[in-house]
């Protein structure tokens, strides 16, 4: 109940009504701490081995901090192995999605070791994509593709979305890095014939950000090009 964001009080009454005892602020106080060690232990456990793969994002919750309820920001890393199984990297609390956060956040990841990064997926955080930069110089950045149709849907009158978003699904089908560049090219043609240049213009600009997936392994590609195994975490 306390960690599903009951409050002390309304456990009390609760485990009173329930089995006529009630469990006191204290003993909470206890489990708690019991809990927090682990947690603590958990967070500062070394990362071994490497990761060519690695989702980012964040998530905003609403808690207990200094006294009062903050909307607070948490940042979540998944690596994947070589061997192709996901694991969770880290959880940091109290940073915003912001140039110092990310920053300190990919701090905390590559001192505790990090490494191997190939590719990060993300969505389109400037601050974060920046940051990658200065912990990862080597890794590659794959921009959420589903993000990405959000933001091209948000350009588009609604009685278009589908049709768009159809277009943009043909562009990640093709084979080949070049074939999806020459089918990105030919969208933004029909777009702009179609009266959508806005559209059009975030594609023509931004599209290359979202295909990155294809200079890795094609049986990698469908679980690569989106931050949907993050996204179902957050769930």
């Amino acid at each position: 109940m306390y960690l599903a964001g009951v409050s002390v009080r309304r456990v009390e009454d609760i485990t009173e009504a329930l089995w006529g005892t009630r469990v006191s602020p204290s003993t909470i106080s206890k489990l708690n701490q019991k809990i927090y060690k682990k947690l603590e232990a958990w967070r500062n456990e070394p990362i071994e081995g490497e990761f060519p793969y690695v989702f980012l994002d964040g998530i905003v919750l609403k808690r207990t901090w200094a006294g009062e309820v903050r909307n607070v920001s948490v940042l979540v890393a998944i690596g994947v192995e070589k061997d192709g199984y996901r694991r969770i990297l880290g959880v940091q609390e109290g940073h915003k999605e912001d140039k110092s956060g990310w920053s300190d956040y990919l701090a905390y990841l590559k001192n505790h070791g990090l490494k191997g990064v190939q590719l990060v997926v993300s969505d389109a955080c400037i601050d974060l994509y920046e940051s990658i930069g200065d912990y990862f110089p080597e890794a590659a950045w794959q921009r959420c593709m589903v993000h990405f149709h959000r933001n091209v849907a948000n350009r588009v009158p609604g009685t278009k979305v589908k049709e768009v978003t159809r277009m943009l699904k043909a562009i990640y089908a093709q084979e080949s890095l070049e074939t999806a560049q020459k089918k990105s090219r030919d969208v933004c043609q029909t777009l702009r014939d179609t009266k959508l240049p806005k559209a059009a213009e975030l594609i023509e600009e931004k599209i290359d950000e979202t295909l990155t997936y294809y200079r890795f392994p094609v049986s990698h590609w469908t679980r690569i090009r989106s931050n949907n195994p993050l996204e179902r975490l957050m769930r």
